[in-house]
């Protein structure tokens, strides 16, 4: 009973936490927008506009990397991490 328990609150911690990518993808493709855009009005800031959106994307890109990282520990380690302490 305790080991179903174990991995069923861990299946779903890490299906809550892989939705966490949905946010990163969402903001990533609204800033690509908005850089197009503001490329398409004033192309001779290109060079500024490309780095400073790859930068953003970046730094959004991360939190989706932690949700993954944390929905694989939550389905490879942490079960038997639970599982010794029962």
């Amino acid at each position: 009973m305790e080991r179903a328990l174990v991995l069923m609150g861990c299946a779903i911690g890490a299906g809550l936490a892989l939705i966490a990518g949905i946010g990163p993808g969402i903001g990533e493709g609204y800033t690509a927008g908005k850089a197009v855009e503001a490329i398409a009005r004033q192309p001779e800031m290109k060079g500024d506009l490309t780095s400073t959106m790859l930068l953003g994307i970046a730094c959004a890109e991360t939190t989706g990397i932690y949700g993954f990282v944390t929905g694989l520990l939550l389905i490879f380690v942490a079960p038997g991490m639970f599982l010794n302490l029962l």
